[in-house]
C-alpha cells in the first residue's frame, strides 16, 4: 500500500486505533504495578542474616602520619661527632727504614681485626659520624645509641628548629655497653621540646611505627612500617638487648632515634639493621622503650652508670630438652659454668645444678633467671632452690655487680670512672698482652711484651711517638709481657724522671729490630 492508502484506512477506522493504543498503555501500567507490588512486598519480609555494609568516613593514613612528624619532629635531633685516630706510621726519628714505614694492607687488616678503627695514612685522621638522638626532657637530656657518641672526642647536636650552621655542644651523662644506650645533655637558656615515652609491651606484630632520624645525614626523615616482631635476639651473649623489629627503613644514621606509634609516643630507639650491604634490607631493630627507661633512669642517677645483680654462673641460652633428661630435672635452669669466688661458688652451687626458683619465683627459662637476678642490687641476699642429682636443695647468695664479676669477658673494667673508654694509664696509653695468635703474626717470642691499643691526644705516649700497634719489651730495663707488669713499673715512675721504652714499632719485622722511644716525665 502506498502512503495515500495508508491514510485513508486510519481516518475510516479512527476509533479502533485509538482504543487499541490506549488499551495496550493501560495493560503496561497495571503490570507494572503489580511489579512493583511484589518487590516491596519482599522487602517488607524477613531477610538474610548478613550485616549491611556502610562506608566509614574518609581517613588518610598519611594525614596521620604527618601529625605525628608534626609532632614528634622538633624532640628528634642530629648527632655530629668528631673523634681523633692516631696513624702509628710515621714518627719522628723513627729507624725503620721508608720502603718499610707502612706496614701495608696486609698488616692494617691483621691490627684492626684485634682493635678496629683505621689504619694507614700519616698523622692524625679526624673522623666525623652522625648519628640521631631523641629528647626525653625539656633540660636537654637526649637518648641515644652507645656506639653514636662512643670514643667521640666533640659531640655536636643540631636541633630541627635552628638555623642552618648552629650546633651545641653536649656531654655524656652516662652509657651502658650491654644495651648500647647513651644519655647526652646539651644546655640551653630554654626548654627544648621532650618526646612520650610508650609502653612498649603494649605493641602487637601488624601495628604501625614510624621511624625518624638523619639516614646519611638527612636530617628530619621520617619512614613508615610496622612491628614486624617482638622479643628479637640478635646479639649472641647480650641478655639485656632484647629487639622490637620493624620494616620501616632504619639506615646508618638513623641509629639513636626514636620507633613511634600512631598515638605519637616512642617506643623504641633505633639501633641495629640486619643487612648484608650495610644499608636497608627491610629488616631494623630497636630497643625497647621499657629497657630504655630503666637504664635511662640509672644513667641519669649519682654514679651515671647502670648496676645490674649477678650470682656468677652460666647456662645455655637456649633450652635443650635433652640437658633436663641427662640430668633428671624437670623444668628449670641447669648451670653450665660457675665462676671461681663468685656468690654462687661461694653459696656451693655446681655444675649441673638446675636453678628451680628465685625468692619463691619460679623460673622456667633463661630470661627469666636473669630478670630476677639482674634486677636486684649487689649485696642484697636471695633464696635459690634447686635440684642436684634429682634432690631438692636450698641456698641463700649474696648478689654480686655483674660488670665487676664478669669484666673480663664483657672487655670492661669498670671499677671507677667512664667505663665507654679503655682504662689508660698516666703515661697516656691503654696496653694488653699478645694472644698467642698476635705473637704468631707478629713473628714474636710467646709471652713477651704488651701491645698499645690506645694513645691520649696530648700525653706523654703521643709527645715521645709511641703510636696504637707498637709493642712495648721494656720500661727503664724491666720486662713488661702482661698488663701487670706494665702497671707496676708504670706506678714506680715519678714526674721528673726518665722513662725508656724498648719497643718493636708496628709494621717491623723481626729482622727490623727494635728501636728506643725516650722522654722526661712532666
Amino acid at each position: 500500500m502506498d502512503s495515500q492508502a495508508i491514510w485513508v484506512r486510519f481516518k475510516t477506522h479512527r476509533w479502533a486505533y485509538s482504543f487499541s493504543i490506549v488499551a495496550t498503555l493501560v495493560v503496561g501500567i497495571l503490570i507494572g504495578s503489580i511489579v512493583s507490588f511484589g518487590v516491596k512486598g519482599k522487602e517488607g519480609q524477613k531477610g538474610s542474616d548478613a550485616t549491611p555494609l556502610s562506608v566509614p568516613a574518609p581517613q588518610q593514613l598519611s594525614n596521620a602520619f604527618s601529625q605525628i612528624a608534626k609532632q614528634l619532629g622538633p624532640s628528634v635531633v642530629n648527632i655530629n661527632t668528631e673523634s681523633t685516630i692516631k696513624n702509628p706510621h710515621r714518627r719522628r726519628g723513627s729507624q725503620v727504614p721508608d720502603d718499610q714505614e707502612n706496614g701495608g694492607n696486609e698488616m692494617d687488616d691483621f691490627f684492626n681485626r684485634f682493635f678496629g678503627g683505621q689504619g694507614g695514612g700519616e698523622g692524625s685522621i679526624r673522623e666525623r659520624s652522625l648519628g640521631s638522638g631523641v629528647i626525653v626532657d625539656a633540660k636537654g637530656y637526649i637518648v641515644t645509641n652507645r656506639h653514636v657518641v662512643e670514643k667521640a672526642d666533640r659531640i655536636r647536636v643540631r636541633l630541627q628548629d635552628d638555623p642552618p650552621g648552629v650546633q651545641h655542644d653536649a656531654k655524656v651523662i652516662g652509657a651502658d655497653p650491654e644495651t648500647d644506650l647513651a644519655v647526652i645533655k646539651i644546655s640551653l637558656d630554654r626548654a627544648v621540646p621532650a618526646a612520650k615515652l610508650g609502653n612498649s609491651d603494649g605493641m602487637e606484630v601488624g601495628d604501625w611505627v614510624l621511624a625518624i632520624g638523619s639516614p646519611f645525614g638527612q636530617v628530619g626523615t621520617v619512614t613508615a612500617g610496622i612491628v614486624s616482631a617482638k622479643g628479637r635476639d640478635i646479639v649472641p651473649g647480650r641478655q639485656f638487648q632484647t629487639f622490637i623489629q620493624t620494616d620501616a627503613a632504619i639506615n646508618p644514621g638513623n641509629s639513636g632515634g626514636p620507633l613511634v606509634n600512631m598515638s605519637g609516643e616512642v617506643i623504641g630507639i633505633n639501633t641495629a639493621i640486619l643487612s648484608e650491604t650495610n644499608a636497608y634490607a627491610g629488616v631494623g631493630f630497636s630497643l625497647p622503650s621499657n629497657t630504655v627507661v630503666q637504664v635511662y633512669n640509672q644513667l641519669i642517677g649519682p654514679d651515671h652508670r647502670v648496676a645490674r645483680g649477678s650470682i656468677g654462673i652460666m647456662f645455655d641460652s637456649v633450652e635443650n630438652p635433652a640437658i633436663a633428661r641427662v640430668y633428671g630435672a624437670g623444668t628449670g635452669i641447669t648451670v653450665s659454668s660457675v665462676v671461681a669466688g663468685s656468690p654462687a661458688d661461694q653459696a656451693g652451687l655446681k655444675v649441673g645444678d638446675t636453678i628451680t626458683t628465685v625468692d619463691g619465683h619460679k623460673v622456667t627459662k633463661g630470661s627469666e633467671l636473669v630478670a630476677e637476678i639482674a634486677a636486684r642490687k649487689p649485696g642484697a641476699k636471695v633464696a635459690i632452690n634447686f635440684l642436684r642429682n634429682g634432690k631438692a636443695q636450698e641456698t641463700t647468695v649474696t648478689i654480686a655487680d655483674r660488670a665487676k664479676l664478669f669484666a673480663a669477658r664483657l672487655g670492661e673494667d669498670r671499677e671507677g670512672g667512664d667505663d665507654s673508654t679503655p682504662k689508660q694509664s698516666k703515661l697516656g696509653i691503654s696496653v694488653r698482652k699478645l694472644t698467642p695468635e698476635m705473637a704468631e703474626r707478629l713473628d714474636m717470642p710467646a709471652g713477651k711484651g704488651v701491645i698499645v691499643q690506645d694513645v691520649k691526644p696530648g700525653s706523654f705516649a703521643e709527645d715521645i711517638n709511641l703510636g696504637r700497634g707498637d709493642v712495648i719489651l721494656e720500661v727503664n730495663k724491666q720486662p713488661v709481657n702482661n698488663e701487670e707488669d706494665f702497671a707496676k713499673v708504670e706506678s714506680s715512675l715519678k714526674s721528673g724522671q726518665d722513662a725508656v721504652f724498648l719497643v718493636r714499632p708496628r709494621g717491623s719485622t723481626a729482622s727490623d729490630g727494635t728501636i728506643f722511644m725516650a722522654g722526661t716525665l712532666p
